[in-house]
């Protein structure tokens, strides 16, 4: 287990400590449409962290080409219809490029800096001229309305119980999803970034916003600076 990253419950954990059995239970959101209604029909997406496919499926259905990209081989088994890529994410290199290059699950929160500026490289690495990066960020009371939780219409509950200082800027936080039947537990690092230090990261990158997709700015539109010079 990565130092820092805990995960408890039935099933394979990975490194950073998500269970391969839950996120296969977790149902999608909202995320397919925000997604669908930034970029172009039809495009090729490079989804990066893509896990089980809970979003990689929908994306599928809506006509979206995916490769799948996630650094546990337990999780890409899961994926279907999308070529899957084992690798980390902050290390790839394809030497190809993509209409479209999405890091969402709040990946641009790694608690170590090295890893983001490896994340958000890959990222602009792989955009294809014309075309765009999203990113899922972390809303702005993410580490302070803390505990709460949320009751699944489908049944279970997720919780953040906790967020403590871990030094250096970073949080740990603490999750917990209850179903009737299991109960999963994951501990991670994380690293808040303000609108201003996460712009900046972007620039570090060679990549810059075109446009905040939600009004709550979580959802994010960013392209390669070159593209307005």
């Amino acid at each position: 287990m990565r130092e820092g990253y805990e995960g408890t419950g039935p099933g394979a954990i990975t490194p950073d400590g998500c269970a391969v059995e839950l996120y296969t239970r977790l149902p999608v959101g909202g995320e397919p449409d925000i997604i669908a209604n930034a970029v172009p029909a039809g495009a090729h997406i490079l989804e990066l962290g893509s896990g089980v496919g809970r979003v990689t499926h929908a994306l599928l259905e809506r006509g979206f080409t995916v490769t799948a990209v996630d650094e546990s081989a337990a999780m890409l088994a899961r994926v279907r219809g999308a070529r899957t890529i084992c690798e980390p994410v902050e290390k790839l290199d394809l030497g190809e490029k993509f209409d479209v290059v999405m890091l969402a699950s709040f990946l641009v929160h790694a608690g170590d800096i090295e890893v983001r500026r490896g994340l958000l490289r890959t990222c602009a690495r792989h955009v294809a001229e014309g075309g765009c990066v999203l990113i899922q960020r972390e809303g702005e009371d993410y580490h302070s309305d803390i505990p709460r939780e949320r009751v699944d219409p489908s049944g279970f509950t997720v919780r953040i119980a906790s967020d403590e200082p871990a030094g250096d800027g970073v949080r740990s936080v603490r999750a917990e999803y209850v179903f009737p039947d299991a109960v999963w537990t994951q501990t991670f690092l994380s690293r808040p970034l303000t609108k201003e230090q996460f712009e900046q990261a972007l620039a570090e990158a060679g990549l810059e916003v075109d446009t905040y997709l939600t009004p709550d700015r979580i959802w994010v539109r960013a392209v390669p600076v070159t593209r307005h010079r």
